[in-house]
């Protein structure tokens, strides 16, 4: 199965479960762009839409492309009230758009499943001369070793999903990945900004986050279960709360 689906599964928990963005980053992502009602925008992996809302209210144009069909009919109606958007259930590398015809494109914690270069490569032949890209992935981290709730958290990954691999939170130097790409494929006027958030969530809401995640749903269904009974009751034991502390990595670039 194509793991990019999981998310289709069970889209109201998604909705539901997930953060939005921060309100400075969509004024930053809208004044780089100086999108407005005569601009034409595509949102790649709309998901539920937790990153559309500011777009379309700039009074742009926005179609989304969307893999996932019960997603796509969730923001259909979801935005059904804005006569500016419009969505597309598709494979966005498969679609059919016609060249240099978007002023905007933008991703919210979706970009990284399309195949990269193939997907830079289409952004620029569909994107206008001077046209804006904007990338941005949400980085949740609960592993902060001054934090009860994280150290619980550890405790149960590494009973249930042990790896060698160190668990670092997300930071400015990881952020030249990206910048160094939009630079490879022919961008210019390439700008990164991080933004920060601390969430406090209850057990039961935890366990609706961690299913909104493809590969913990992936997960064998006992290991699952067994996962989930454990976290929740161990953070219960600690007064059922867990801090998560978010990075949010936006890129800002315009077509050469």
């Amino acid at each position: 199965m194509d793991m990019r689906l999981k998310f289709n599964e069970d889209v109201y928990n998604y909705d539901k479960a997930r953060p939005s963005y921060p309100k400075e980053m969509f004024l930053d992502i809208i004044n780089y762009s100086n999108i407005n009602f005569k601009h034409k925008a595509l949102e790649i992996g709309i998901g539920t839409g937790k990153a559309t809302m500011p777009i379309l209210q700039s009074g742009c144009n926005v179609t989304a492309i969307e893999l996932g069909n019960n997603l796509a009919e969730y923001v259909k109606d979801k935005f059904s009230n804005y006569s500016n958007f419009n969505v597309i259930n598709d494979d966005f590398m498969k679609y059919p758009f016609d060249s240099e015809s978007l002023d905007f494109i933008y991703s919210a914690t979706a970009f990284h499943w399309l195949p990269e270069e193939k997907a830079f490569i289409k952004i620029q032949n569909i994107l206008k001369i001077n046209g804006t890209i904007a990338l941005f992935w949400n980085h949740p981290f609960p592993n902060r070793e001054d934090d009860i709730s994280n150290i619980v958290n550890r405790k149960i990954y590494d009973k249930y999903r042990p790896t060698n691999k160190k668990i670092e939170e997300f930071s400015k130097k990881d952020c030249e990945i990206y910048v160094d790409k939009l630079n490879k494929f022919g961008f210019k006027d390439v700008v990164c900004k991080l933004y920060h958030r601390k969430r406090t969530l209850t057990s039961d809401e935890y366990i609706e986050l961690l299913n909104t995640y493809s590969d913990h749903r992936a997960l064998q269904t006992d290991l699952k279960n067994n996962f989930e009974r454990d976290m929740k009751s161990s953070i219960d034991e600690i007064g059922g709360k867990i801090n998560i502390y978010d990075t949010i990595d936006l890129y800002l670039a315009r077509k050469l």
